[in-house]
């Protein structure tokens, strides 16, 4: 097998509390759960990571014990914290979760006036992660949701594409902000540098109304993407690449205890397969869809997560 990929990516960090119980959304009395490691970006690097990318983060942190569970996990997994500013006086990023009987959940955020935005996008960092040797880097469309974030996430990518970097993103559309034509316009300007795009179903239903796999592929290539992964949920995955492979795998069955963050472990592990040449683009997808299966079956964004021989027994039990 080859070496591990570089792998960098930059975004949210923050810490999340689980409700106990169902169908309350936020509006009674609940017992939660954690804090346990989150955000998007955070998510994916930590899957990354465990799969055997070498990774780095750009982000931030509160000085407080929600940044202490945050930075702990990524730090005992493996990820270079060198970018990861903790601020004094700023408390981490939360997020409060309920699920509801009809799958759909109520999540209550604490970013805007939290740390995640405050990490640093200058020369500095950009020579820091140039000085790394990036194989890729990832974006999460979430990302794009704070003003001031998506600005720092665009000057980072914008300079690392310049360079040659290959840049990876998963539009996650905040539907939201479905009417705020400035955040669209920032997931185009991602879209115009994306070498590998990973959209869920409903994303690209959003961003190319009508079109399906072979649509929003041409799309893509003809502006430089060289591979296309779509997400399916329960219905597994499929992808295309520029030079006309093909892949498709139906999902596992698995007992869906948390669905946050299996989007995210699914790119993470995709990426740093395909990144670093040790599997093919079938092979990396296929192992991207097992631990897309894992990631929902524990309680907590980021505990299911998973390491390449959990992936593999599972793809064995399944045979």
């Amino acid at each position: 097998m080859s070496e591990g990929a570089r792998v960098g990516c930059v975004g949210d960090l923050l810490v999340e509390f689980v409700c106990a119980s169902r169908n309350g959304r936020h509006k009674r009395a609940e017992t939660y759960s954690g804090p346990y490691p989150s955000g998007a970006a955070g998510i994916f690097i930590d899957q990354a990571a465990q799969v055997g990318g070498r990774c780095i983060f750009v982000g931030a942190v509160g000085d407080d014990a929600f940044g202490e569970v945050v930075l702990r996990r990524l730090v005992d997994h493996g990820v270079t914290p060198q970018l990861i500013r903790v601020v004094p006086s700023v408390p981490t990023g939360t997020a409060f979760v309920s699920y509801n009987d009809d799958g759909s959940r109520d999540f209550v955020y604490n970013i805007v006036l939290s740390a995640a935005a405050r990490f640093d996008d200058d020369d500095a960092t950009i020579a820091a992660l140039d000085a790394f040797g990036l194989d890729v880097m990832h974006v999460s469309g979430s990302a794009l949701s704070d003003e001031g974030m998506c600005a720092k996430v665009l000057r980072i990518c914008k300079a690392l594409h310049a360079k040659g970097v290959t840049i990876s993103f998963d539009p996650n559309v905040r539907k939201e902000l479905i009417g705020n034509p400035a955040y669209f316009a920032a997931v185009g300007e991602m879209i115009d540098m994306t070498g590998i795009f990973l959209p869920s179903e409903d994303d690209a239903a959003t961003l190319f109304p009508g079109r399906d796999l072979d649509g929003v592929a041409a799309a893509v290539f003809a502006k430089g993407a060289r591979c296309v992964v779509l997400k399916k949920g329960d219905k597994g995955c499929e992808g295309l690449t520029r030079d006309g492979q093909r892949a498709g795998f139906a999902a596992h069955d698995v007992q869906v205890l948390d669905p946050t963050g299996a989007g995210d472990c699914f790119c993470a592990t995709f990426v740093t397969l395909y990144a670093a040449g040790a599997y093919s683009f079938g092979e990396a997808m296929r192992r991207a869809n097992a631990a897309g299966a894992l990631a929902v079956t524990k309680v907590g964004p980021m505990e299911g997560n998973s390491n390449l021989p959990a992936i593999e027994a599972l793809l064995k039990r399944n045979a």
